[in-house]
């Protein structure tokens, strides 16, 4: 078992790992729409929130030296199901032809006012 750690989450004291590699597989926690930098929620609407949780997930994969094609599943939360067209329009310019399985979850809100939070599954190829 690898437990990955990004440059964003040296800077946090969190009680989890933003990934763990075990098996052949990485699990990726759920990823908010935090830029780094200043550690706030993205600003704008559910777009916005979105394209930050897709970068916060692009820099976990590369924490772990994993291609966004390894993806195999996104859980993707959002604080309102009518958010969902806005959401596949990032979600597509992410992922481009790649399509892994998803399931897209209404929730209540989301922690720090977050839209949007995105976890997932990936190949480790060796």
């Amino acid at each position: 078992m690898e437990f990955i750690t990004t440059e964003s989450s040296k800077k946090r004291n969190a009680p989890y790992s933003p990934a763990v590699s075990y098996n052949g597989i990485l699990y990726i926690s759920g990823q908010l729409a935090l830029v780094p930098e200043t550690g706030k929620v993205a600003d704008g609407g559910v777009r916005e929130h979105a394209r930050q949780a897709l970068a916060n997930l692009d820099e976990v994969l590369k924490a772990a030296g994993v291609p966004r094609e390894n993806v195999l599943q996104c859980r993707v939360y959002t604080s309102d199901v009518a958010y969902w067209d806005e959401i596949n329009v990032e979600y597509v310019a992410f992922f481009g032809a790649h399509r892994p399985a998803r399931v897209v979850v209404p929730t209540g809100p989301l922690h720090f006012g977050s839209l949007v939070e995105i976890e997932a599954l990936a190949a480790v190829l060796e």
